[in-house]
């Protein structure tokens, strides 16, 4: 056969390897007319529309659609921006199947009820702009209305749970954890709880000296984890020193006297403060963001113990 011999969708398929069948289709679909037919009404294809299946055979097995193909045939638009715009729908996909494995993953680890299953993959799912909607939702919930510290707000709206593209097992859970734990009810209203805390204790001792609270928050934790490493229980006499020092240190950054009705108030206001879940929460932003996870928890827990140790 020379350039100009027309070819049948039998030749074309021996030539190519594909179906007649699949010929056919593209045929019917445009991208690949026949240049002529017989007098029977078969089609003929002359050597052009062999290199034009060529071209179509090698788009389509790149998963570029029909549609597309048929632009760049008829030359509305070049071979590299379809080449651009399906990898750009590759790295989507990707990124999707990515997420589908560290959910399954996780399911696989948690084992949760179907009912549960269904809810991580739509929580894992969320787009990043639903994620900052809903932690967006309940900051706005939690702290509706109180004259909250701008900065912590700021510090709040800024920690923001962000999934990398390829996220860990972990980090969907602890994803899947958030999300539900932001909607709790009980949750928020002990966030919005403290907030108010927070804001009267600032009013009767005014606002501290960011630097000397930070430091205070170091010795706290350098202390108590001194302390525990020492297996100085939080209520014996060997702790009292420890609670007595650290009270003091509280009493002086608030402006106030250490004594029974301060150490009541501190008391009241870490006890308030200290609910296990707002630690929560800031691990799994931690976790989720790949962060240092927050370390006060500890601290925090062996302190209240102590100071209700000397209150009793």
């Amino acid at each position: 056969m020379n350039d100009d011999t027309l070819r049948t969708i039998g030749d074309l398929a021996r030539l190519t390897g594909l179906p007649v069948k699949t010929i056919r289709f593209w045929s019917d679909a445009g991208v690949v007319p026949p240049t002529d037919r017989t007098p029977a009404g078969y089609r003929l294809y002359d050597q052009e529309a062999l290199a034009r299946l060529g071209l179509v055979r090698t788009l389509r097995d790149l998963g570029v659609g029909l549609a597309a193909i048929q632009q760049v045939l008829a030359r509305e638009v070049t071979v590299a921006q379809v080449a651009a715009a399906h990898a750009d729908a590759v790295d989507v996909q990707i990124r999707t199947l990515r997420l589908r494995r560290a959910v399954l993953r996780a399911v696989a680890e948690r084992g949760p009820a179907p009912e549960e299953t269904e809810l991580m993959h739509k929580l894992a799912h969320l787009s990043d702009q639903e994620r900052r909607h809903l932690i967006g939702d309940f900051i706005d919930h939690a702290f509706e209305g109180l004259d909250v510290d701008p900065g912590f707000l700021a510090t709040m709206r800024h920690a923001m749970p962000e999934l990398p593209d390829d996220p860990t097992q972990e980090q969907v859970g602890a994803w899947v954890e958030l999300a539900e734990l932001v909607q709790d009810d009980e949750f928020r209203a002990g966030m919005r709880l403290a907030a108010a805390d927070q804001i009267r204790a600032r009013e009767q001792a005014g606002e501290a000296d960011p630097a000397a609270a930070q430091h205070l928050a170091t010795v706290i934790r350098e202390r108590t984890a001194e302390a525990r490493a020492a297996g100085i229980e939080p209520g014996s006499a060997a702790a009292r020193p420890v609670v007595d020092e650290l009270a003091g240190r509280c009493a002086e950054l608030s402006g106030r006297e250490d004594g029974p009705e301060f150490r009541a108030w501190l008391l009241r206001r870490m006890e308030i403060s200290s609910d296990s879940r707002y630690e929560r929460y800031w691990r799994l932003i931690a976790v989720i963001n790949g962060w240092p996870a927050p370390d006060m928890g500890p601290a925090v827990e062996w302190l209240v113990s102590g100071l209700r140790a000397t209150a009793a």
